[in-house]
């Protein structure tokens, strides 16, 4: 069945090759980017199924007012993702200021945005599936990626209870988390904050990690996502990649291990 995406950020990586994907089998698409130009061809191409509207998702306002051309123009919109965002790398103590807000200000103060933007048209349409772009990230945090990583995890904080407040709207949500893919999020796409020689130690190590790191070739995850969007009960939470699976699993049994290792100390502390 024929569907209304609107997708963000998808310029390039995974949102370009996703959007080309929806557009190939005849689904109608809105893609919202900040430089509109990017997507000449493929409006050249699909002149009649594709929307390209200019938008900076930090920009309130515009984001609403993407979403009403959006509406305005198909008439539904069945599926938001929300998928506009970017890397920076840097330790804690490394990371500036200007570089800290610029990142929370894309990755969750944008998503935000949108995502009040469409619960409105869904409601009244009585359905929707809005996908939120996390990572693996979001669940395993890393050294020099803490900033993205914290990006992230408010992305599933926020999806999560967003889940419990619209299901009764007839609305799903899904969080995508995918592993590392062959784009450009750690070439142009990553943020590169100054560096302090203590952390060179710490930085060697993830460099050498990154190298040996297998992954994931981007056009694969086409399927996947196709099949997400045609689901009558998607999941709340999938995993893009084969690495992150395995990942978050040792993790999160690490964590179980920590917290039942502490549990008589953390009973003691409820008090009663």
């Amino acid at each position: 069945m024929k569907k209304t995406i609107f997708i963000t950020g998808a310029s390039r990586g995974l949102g370009r090759i996703w959007a080309e994907a929806f557009l190939k089998r005849g689904d109608h698409v809105v893609v919202a980017v900040r430089t509109p130009s990017s997507l000449a061809d493929l409006a050249k191409e699909y002149p009649a199924t594709l929307l390209v509207l200019q938008l900076d998702v930090t920009n309130r306002d515009d984001a609403f007012k993407a979403v009403a051309k959006a509406k305005a123009h198909f008439g539904v919109i069945d599926i938001l993702i929300n998928n506009a965002g970017y890397g920076q790398m840097g330790a804690i103590e490394e990371v500036s200021e200007q570089e800290i807000r610029a990142q929370l200000e894309t990755n969750v103060l944008g998503l935000i945005w949108l995502t009040q933007a469409i619960i409105p048209v869904m409601r009244e349409q009585k359905s929707g599936h809005i996908i939120q772009l996390s990572s693996a990230l979001g669940l395993v945090s890393i050294p020099l990626m803490g900033i993205y990583s914290a990006s992230k995890y408010a992305v599933e904080g926020l999806s999560e209870s967003l889940a419990a407040e619209v299901a009764g709207f007839g609305i799903k949500v899904t969080i995508l988390e995918p592993n590392g893919f062959a784009t450009d999020f750690s070439a142009s796409s990553l943020g590169q904050s100054k560096s302090l020689a203590v952390y060179d130690e710490v930085r060697n190590g993830m460099f050498a990690a990154q190298t040996a790191e297998d992954t994931g070739v981007p056009e694969a995850t086409t399927a996947a996502v196709l099949k997400l969007i045609d689901s009558e009960n998607p999941p709340l939470r999938m995993i893009l990649g084969k690495k992150g699976f395995p990942w978050v699993k040792y993790t999160y049994e690490e964590r179980i291990k920590t917290w039942e290792d502490w549990q008589e100390v953390s009973v003691a502390a409820h008090g009663k």
